[in-house]
């Protein structure tokens, strides 16, 4: 079964990630195979909450982006380097492909030939110099009795064209030479006595008695086969191994784990048709065709707590989105098919996941409960904050049973323990939880962090506004801010760039603001922070 991947935003805070665990844990046991995943490190709350609850942070996922190994493309489609020319224009033949791959014996990628330059060595090789291993003829030439002496066959082959005279006179024999002769006692004796290389014998024509003991004596490889004249000649040198062909050497070729985007770029640029896959130890994997790049199997995901392009993993337009569970405003996914939405208007994406829990029948583990109830009280902050409905107090009642804590303690031991702001840079703080939002062809940034005392960031302000300014001016965002929210007093003093002040100041009806204004009351990013930024930036 295919796996699915199941995770919150990027910057992931408690609620995201609990959310992306719970919710795992339910579609497995529906029957779903679904990891949960991060798209950045947790920080130091969810930490402690997964240590609470015995539990693994999720692994992390660079992005959702198509990648090689995701392309139906020809795996273990390759040959050994050392097998014939004419073995691999059977392969290419049966496959209906213009080339292949060319490996060793650890299956390394090694060279590539095209159909083209076997043509070309054909037609225009004027001898036919042999030199490949002796079993290489047997498979070619169809042998039927042979007599071997050597592991290698090397020489150049002469047909026995011309009458007897003719040919002892004009063709000088030596000990590379390979004779092609049919019944002509005379030519074979020739060739038994200048110890020719290997004597190969059309129609199935057998040596006498003594040409057989004299071949011995002399150690001359036989071979009798089925075949003419003729068609061992045009055979002989496909026997030889495919690694000698004249080839291009300016081969281009793809790791698995590259991105078709990528694959697609430099295709378009060099224009060939065919290109070996390889992994990261340079072993071949098989051959991409550019006709076969648009065979893909997209990653499965699932989205919690966040429903917005710019705030999901890297690629999602190449990911098949199969559901989203989320309890903020509507954002600018688009999906290709219908699928599962369920938004609700609740303080925690966690109160969510567990109405699906109550509804699928399926009984919440200790540990799980644990995890709802820790994304429900991060993102509610200890259901005080404006976003908390009645539902969310309900449900972190019952969750706090099964998870065996006291509510309110264990709420204000989870919210403690990520407020810590001890060896971090300001662009660490800063990044903690990072949102970035679109208004239009606009578009802000609204990062919160969590404290008892705002005099703690009194060392990192000035690092801070720098950060956000550098921010502001390579993104272009129209503002940038940073709201350091007390969990005490429920309040929050904001922190901006230099060019986000007087929209700052206007969104709340503020004569004068100056960096680390207290802001009375505001503590939701959802209700009281990003809506009164939006109205600013929208007129």
């Amino acid at each position: 079964m295919e796996k699915v991947y199941v995770f919150g935003h990027r910057n992931p805070d408690s609620d995201s990630i609990c959310s992306s665990i719970a919710l795992s844990y339910l579609k497995n046991q529906l029957g779903m195979n679904t990891e949960p995943r991060r798209l950045s490190d947790i920080n130091p709350e969810t930490e402690f909450a997964l240590k609470k609850f015995g539990l693994e942070a999720p692994e992390y996922l660079n992005d959702v982006k198509v990648k090689i190994k995701d392309v139906k493309y020809n795996k273990n489609y390759m040959i050994n380097e050392n097998k014939t020319i004419f073995e691999a224009y059977s392969l290419m033949n049966k496959y209906a492909f213009t080339g292949i791959p060319l490996v060793d014996n650890d299956k390394k990628f090694v060279g590539y030939v095209s159909l083209k330059e076997i043509a070309y060595d054909m037609i225009y090789n004027e001898s036919i110099k042999i030199e490949t291993p002796f079993e290489n003829l047997l498979d070619i030439l169809n042998v039927s009795e042979y007599l071997k002496f050597d592991e290698q066959i090397s020489g150049y082959a002469h047909a026995a064209t011309f009458d007897d005279v003719t040919f002892i006179r004009d063709i000088p024999l030596d000990e590379e030479s390979i004779l092609i002769v049919g019944d002509r006692e005379s030519i074979i004796n020739y060739a038994l006595n200048k110890k020719v290389k290997m004597i190969i014998l059309v129609k199935n024509r057998k040596l006498t008695k003594e040409q057989k003991e004299l071949a011995k004596k002399n150690k001359i490889n036989i071979l009798v086969s089925s075949k003419s004249s003729f068609k061992i000649a045009r055979l002989l040198c496909l026997a030889n191994p495919i690694k000698s062909i004249k080839r291009n050497e300016k081969i281009i070729t793809f790791n698995a784990n590259d991105y078709l985007t990528d694959f697609e770029e430099a295709t378009s640029k060099v224009k060939h048709t065919n290109y070996p896959i390889v992994n990261n130890n340079g072993v071949c994997l098989g051959m991409l065709r550019t006709i076969d790049a648009h065979e893909i199997t997209r990653k499965k995901v699932i989205l919690v707590d966040h429903n917005m392009f710019n705030q999901s993993a890297t690629g999602l337009s190449e990911a098949n989105i199969l559901e989203i569970i989320d309890h903020h405003n509507i954002g600018d996914i688009i999906t290709s098919n219908p699928i599962n939405f369920r938004n609700m208007a609740v303080g925690s994406c966690c109160s969510i996941i567990y109405y699906l829990f109550q509804e699928n029948g399926i009984k919440i583990p200790k540990e799980i409960a644990g995890m709802l109830l820790s994304g429900i009280l991060s993102d509610t902050l200890v259901l005080k904050s404006p976003t908390t409905t009645e539902k969310d107090k309900l449900i972190a009642k019952d969750l706090a049973k099964i998870a065996k804590v006291d509510l309110q303690k264990y709420g204000m031991e989870l919210l403690e323990s990520g407020i810590s702001i001890e060896g971090l840079s300001a662009r660490d703080i800063i990044f903690r939880d990072f949102k970035t939002y679109n208004i239009g062809e606009e578009s802000m940034v609204v990062g919160q962090v969590f404290t008892t005392d705002f005099a703690g960031f009194k060392n990192v302000k000035d690092d801070i506004i720098k950060a956000l300014d550098e921010e502001q001016e390579h993104h272009g965002y129209k503002i940038c801010a940073l709201f350091v929210t007390n969990i005490i007093t429920n309040d929050s003093n904001v922190l901006f760039s230099t060019k986000s002040k007087d929209l700052i100041r206007i969104a709340y009806g503020l004569e004068s603001i100056e960096q680390g204004h207290l802001l009375k009351g505001v503590m939701s990013r959802k209700k009281q922070m990003v809506p009164n930024l939006m109205s600013v930036i929208d007129h």
